[in-house]
C-alpha cells in the first residue's frame, strides 16, 4: 500500500498535466442594462427531465458560457451555440453543453447561449429578445478575441431547432442590427450551422409552438414573412451547414430545404445532409445511423479552412 500511495503521489501530476482542460466560465452577456428588458415576477427555472436532461425556462439573465478547447490545440475559429426548446425552454445541455465539448475536439472554442425567450412580463417587446442576445453574443466574442485568441471574422453561430430558427434569422438580418445602440463591432455570423431548424413560419412549414411564442397566436401576413427566414436569403447570408432528418415529426424537414434552396439561388455555399430516420431532438448522436453528422460538420469546417491555425 506505501509502495501505491507514493508511486501515485509521482504520477499524480503527470496524468493531469496530460489530462486535456477544458476551462469554463459563465458570462453576463451584458455588463449594463439589458436591453428590451423590464421588472417583473419572472423567475429563471432549471428542470431535469427524463435521461438526466436539463431544459432551463423564464430566463431574464442571460449568459455565455465558455468552452475552450485543450491548450495547444485551439485554431482560433468560435462559435456560438444556440440552443432548441420552441423559444418556451433551452434544451441546454443536449444541444448547448454536450455540443461545446464536442466542438473543442475540433480545436473550436464554443461559447453556450443561454438566450432569453419570449415573455410579455419581463419584455417589452418579446418578439426581438432573442435576436438581441444573439447579436450580442456575437458582439461580446468579437469583443473578448484577443483573450480567447480566436480570429474575428472566424465567429460562427450554430442553433438547433427554434435555436435554428435564431441562428438563421440572424445570419439573414445582420444588415439590420436591432436595439437602440447596437455598437461597432459586425453582428455577422462567419457561417451558420443549423440543426433540424424551425427556418419558416408559413402555415405549411411553420412549428406552432415556436411561432405562437415568438409572435402570439394570431401573427399578421407581414410578421410571419417577417420572420420567414428563407425569405431572406441573401448574397451575403454566411455559408450554411444543414442536418435534418426525414422523419422528423415536429419540425418538418423541408423547414432545412427552402433554406439549403434559397442559398442556392442566391449563390450561398451550402452544404445540406438529410437522414432517412432519427425524428426531432436527437442532438450530437441520431442513433437510428452510424454515421454522425459532427464528422460531416468537421469535414465541410476543414474544406473551408475553418480548422487550421
Amino acid at each position: 500500500m506505501l509502495h501505491f500511495r507514493i508511486l501515485l503521489g509521482r504520477l499524480l501530476p503527470l496524468l493531469l498535466l496530460a489530462a486535456p482542460v477544458r476551462a469554463q466560465s459563465t458570462l453576463p452577456l451584458y455588463s449594463g442594462t439589458i436591453p428590451d428588458s423590464k421588472p417583473s415576477q419572472v423567475r429563471e427555472t432549471s428542470v431535469t427531465e427524463s435521461g438526466n436532461r436539463v431544459r432551463i425556462s423564464n430566463v431574464v439573465q442571460p449568459t455565455l458560457t465558455v468552452f475552450t478547447p485543450a491548450p495547444g490545440t485551439a485554431n482560433g475559429t468560435a462559435v456560438v451555440i444556440c440552443p432548441g426548446g420552441g423559444y418556451a425552454r433551452l434544451a441546454i445541455d443536449s444541444e448547448g453543453y454536450d455540443v461545446a465539448k464536442h466542438l473543442n475536439e475540433m480545436g473550436v472554442t464554443a461559447f453556450v447561449l443561454k438566450y432569453r425567450l419570449p415573455n410579455d412580463q419581463s419584455q417589452p417587446d418579446k418578439s426581438i429578445a432573442p435576436l438581441l442576445d444573439a447579436q450580442q453574443a456575437l458582439r461580446f466574442v468579437r469583443q473578448q478575441a484577443a483573450k480567447y485568441s480566436l480570429n474575428p471574422e472566424r465567429i460562427g453561430l450554430m442553433g438547433f431547432s427554434a435555436g435554428g430558427h435564431l441562428a438563421a434569422w440572424a445570419g439573414t438580418s445582420f444588415a439590420r442590427p436591432v436595439g437602440d445602440s447596437p455598437g461597432p463591432e459586425s453582428v455577422r455570423p462567419a457561417f451558420l450551422v443549423l440543426l433540424y431548424p424551425v427556418i419558416s413560419f408559413s402555415d405549411t412549414l411553420r412549428h406552432t409552438g415556436s411561432r405562437d411564442n415568438l409572435l402570439g397566436k394570431n401573427p399578421s401576413a407581414e410578421l410571419v414573412r417577417q420572420y420567414s427566414n428563407e425569405l431572406h436569403v441573401t448574397a451575403r447570408t454566411p455559408p450554411t451547414f444543414l442536418v435534418h432528418a426525414e422523419d422528423d415529426k415536429t419540425v418538418p424537414v423541408n423547414n432545412s430545404i427552402v433554406f439549403y434552396q434559397a442559398c442556392l439561388r442566391h449563390g450561398v455555399p451550402a452544404e445540406l445532409h438529410l437522414y432517412p430516420r432519427g425524428g426531432h431532438g436527437f442532438g450530437l448522436n441520431n442513433t437510428t445511423t452510424p454515421d454522425r453528422w459532427t464528422d460531416r460538420l468537421r469535414n465541410w469546417l476543414d474544406a473551408n479552412g475553418w480548422l487550421t491555425k
